[in-house]
C-alpha cells in the first residue's frame, strides 16, 4: 500500500508541462497573413523557452477590435497574449469614437518583434516609374484610383497621406483584403496601392509589380535602390507597420519580464530571425522601448487621422 501511495504521489507531481493551460497568442486577423506568420514563427520558439504549449488563436473582425477587446478582458496571468500590429492596435482604436479599451492604459507591452515599411507599388507594365510620375498622372487624370484592404486600414491612410501632401484627389477603391486589391493591380484595374513590404516583396522579386517608393524615412536593405518618400520631398507620407506582443495591464511585472525575456531571446536566435527578416521586418524592441513607441504612435495617429478626415466607414 505504501508503494502504491508513493507511486500515485509521484504520478501526480510528474504532470508534464504541456498538460498545463497553454499560452494563447491571439492574432487579430485570419490565418495566412504577415501577422499570423510572424506569430507562428515566434510562438514555436518561445514555447520551448517557456516550457509550455503556445497556441495561435486567429480572431479576425472589425479591423482587429474583436481580438484586442478579448485580450483586454482576459485574465492577467500571462496566458493570453495579443500579437498585434500598428494598424490593428493603434490606428483602429483611433478610428473608433468610443473604443472599449485604451491602447496605453489597458495593456502592458511585452516586446516588439519588428517593424516593416510599406511601399507604393504599381503594375509591372505601368508607364509610371517614379512617385513623381504617379503624382503627375494623378493631376492629369481625375479618374485615377488606388486600392486598399478597406476604409481605415494602413493601406488607405498611407494613400490619403499622399493625396494630402501632393494635393491630388486619387479615388479610393476599398476591397475586402489586400489580396483582391493586389489582383486588380496586376490586372491593371487600379493605378497603385500601398502595403507592407512583407506582402509585396515576393511579388516584386517575381516581377509582377513595381515598387516606386518606400513610405518612410529609412531605406530597406531588400530594396536598397528604392527611394523613400522623405527623400522625394514628402516626409509627412510615412507609414511603417509594427508587430508586437502585449498582455492585459494588470499582468504581474515578473510575468511580463519572463515573457519579454522569451520574446527577445527568440528574435536574437539566428534561426528565428532569418525567417522574420527575409521579407523586410527589422528593428525589434524590448518592453520599455516598445511602450515608448506605442505612446508616440497613439499621439501621432490620433491627430493624423483627424487631419486627413478618415473614418472606418
Amino acid at each position: 500500500m505504501t508503494r502504491l501511495a508513493c507511486a500515485l504521489a509521484a504520478a501526480l507531481f510528474a504532470v508534464p508541462a504541456q498538460a498545463a493551460d497553454p499560452i494563447k497568442l491571439v492574432v487579430p486577423f485570419a490565418a495566412g497573413g504577415p501577422v499570423d506568420a510572424l506569430a507562428r514563427i515566434v510562438g514555436q520558439d518561445i514555447a520551448q523557452r517557456l516550457n509550455a504549449d503556445v497556441v495561435i488563436e486567429n480572431r479576425g473582425g472589425a479591423g482587429g477590435v474583436l481580438a484586442v477587446e478579448m485580450v483586454a478582458r482576459a485574465p492577467a496571468d500571462g496566458k493570453t497574449i495579443l500579437f498585434a500590429s500598428l494598424g490593428a492596435f493603434v490606428i483602429t482604436s483611433a478610428l473608433r469614437p468610443q473604443p472599449t479599451y485604451d491602447p496605453i492604459k489597458s495593456f502592458t507591452p511585452v516586446a516588439r518583434v519588428g517593424s516593416a515599411p510599406t511601399l507604393f507599388i504599381v503594375n509591372a507594365d505601368s508607364p509610371v516609374k517614379t512617385l513623381a510620375d504617379l503624382i503627375a498622372k494623378a493631376k492629369a487624370d481625375p479618374t485615377m484610383s488606388y486600392g486598399s484592404a478597406g476604409a481605415g486600414t494602413t493601406m488607405h491612410i498611407a494613400a490619403e497621406q499622399l493625396n494630402y501632401a501632393a494635393k491630388t484627389k486619387i479615388i479610393h477603391v476599398p476591397y475586402r483584403g489586400a489580396a483582391p486589391a493586389l489582383n486588380d493591380i496586376m490586372g491593371d484595374h487600379i493605378a497603385f496601392l500601398n502595403a507592407d513590404i512583407t506582402v509585396l516583396y515576393p511579388l516584386i522579386k517575381a516581377g509582377k509589380i513595381r515598387a516606386i517608393a518606400l513610405c518612410g524615412t529609412e531605406r530597406s536593405p531588400l530594396l536598397p535602390d528604392l527611394p523613400t518618400t522623405a527623400e522625394l520631398g514628402y516626409p509627412e507620407v510615412n507609414m511603417e507597420n509594427w508587430y508586437g506582443a502585449l498582455v492585459p495591464a494588470a499582468t504581474p511585472p515578473e510575468v511580463v519580464a519572463k515573457l519579454e525575456a522569451a520574446f527577445m531571446a527568440a528574435v536574437k536566435n539566428p534561426a528565428v530571425w532569418d525567417k522574420i527578416a527575409v521579407n523586410g521586418v527589422r528593428n525589434p524592441q524590448d518592453a520599455k522601448t516598445f511602450k515608448a513607441q506605442i505612446e508616440k504612435d497613439v499621439a501621432y495617429w490620433g491627430a493624423e487621422i483627424k487631419k486627413l478626415g478618415i473614418t472606418a466607414e
